[in-house]
């Protein structure tokens, strides 16, 4: 996962986009940047929120990225800023091993920008867009398995399931059935096939999104495991923030949204019970973040008018924004796994 991102989607597979910055001014502010503070950008990128957090004097800050491309093309800020900026390969999962092996703990506070950077669809090579014909990729790190593998070797239950969850596609079965009976004859190996594929299957009308950015979004969130790293790091952010630190988190779609919304939720005791446990009865962990409404406002926050006009992107943009207790850290458990992963079908899809 890495900035930038984040896009309204319309753009999110196929359409070109400049990078800005989605809700900077807004996670600065939700942040508290002062000076003399550490802090970690969990998805540097083009490194936009590094930059911002930076411009107050005397900041510190640990930024990770996934994509070795993000990490190559941010060392000449890394020299620019003198010792200021650590900027290290990693994901989201395990920041709290790099925050402590670089001297960043306690956090004053973190901000993670969820999804795919305009670099990376800008990059026909990386296959996470559409828009220009280039290999069915879509690996941040550019290791491990493929779009390609994924689609030319999974069951048809398996990529229906994908889809369908991941990208909240109603067509899903009848898309994995036709992948599935197509990739016989001629494996997909890169991306303008199979988008035109789904652009034969699903009706659409000439102001809609492109028909295949459903299933472009859920293969590169499966191909990547992004839910269950933005899941992971969540909890790790938890263990490394120091009490009054804030995670600030910018999501730009509703499965990533859902995720974060019911992480603060859980961990700030939304709906937990008040009363005294039964015996036998495990207590209740105390909160290990602040939401409310008195400290923050309503939540989330979203992009102005004048944001959205300057930056389409920021249309889906939504900034959740907590602040730690000095309760101890949970960690993942059970509860935080299965918001990762794939439901269970419920309905009978087409």
């Amino acid at each position: 996962m890495t900035t930038g991102r984040g896009a309204d989607q319309t753009l999110a597979a196929g359409g070109p986009a400049r990078h800005i910055p989605v809700l900077r001014d807004a996670a600065l502010a939700a942040l508290a940047v002062a000076p003399g503070k550490i802090y970690l950008d969990g998805t540097f990128g083009a490194g936009g929120y590094t930059r911002a957090i930076l411009a107050t004097p005397d900041t510190r800050v640990l930024a990770i990225d996934r994509d070795p491309n993000a990490i190559r093309d941010g060392q000449a800020l890394v020299q620019e800023m003198q010792g200021r900026l650590t900027l290290v390969e990693t994901r989201f999962g395990e920041l709290a091993q790099a925050a402590a092996a670089h001297g960043f703990t306690p956090l004053d506070g973190a901000v993670f920008d969820i999804g795919v950077s305009s670099m990376q669809l800008d990059e026909a090579e990386r296959g996470f867009s559409f828009r220009t014909d280039g290999p069915l990729d879509m690996r941040m790190e550019q290791s491990g398995r493929s779009a390609a593998d994924l689609v030319n070797e999974a069951d048809e239950e398996t990529l229906a399931d994908i889809l369908y969850h991941y990208g909240e596609e109603r067509l899903s079965r009848k898309i994995a059935r036709a992948i599935v009976h197509d990739r016989v004859a001629k494996p997909f190996t890169s991306t303008k096939p199979l988008a035109d594929l789904i652009g034969r299957l699903v009706p659409h009308k000439p102001q809609d999104i492109h028909p295949a950015t459903r299933t472009f979004q859920a293969l590169r969130i499966a191909v990547n495991d992004e839910l269950g790293e933005l899941v992971r790091g969540l909890a790790a952010a938890e263990q490394c923030l120091k009490p009054g630190g804030r995670l600030v988190v910018v999501t730009f779609h509703s499965l990533e949204d859902r995720i974060v919304k019911q992480f603060f939720a859980a961990r700030s005791g939304r709906g937990a019970a008040k009363s005294r446990p039964l015996p036998g009865e495990p207590a209740v962990a105390p909160p290990t973040f602040r939401c409310d409404n008195a400290l923050f406002g309503k939540q989330p926050i979203i992009a102005d008018e004048q944001e959205t006009a300057r930056n389409p992107r920021a249309r889906s943009a939504k900034l959740r924004v907590g602040e730690r207790t000095d309760a101890p850290a949970l960690g993942i458990d059970a509860g935080l796994n299965a918001l990762a992963g794939l439901p269970q079908r419920t309905v009978r899809r087409r």
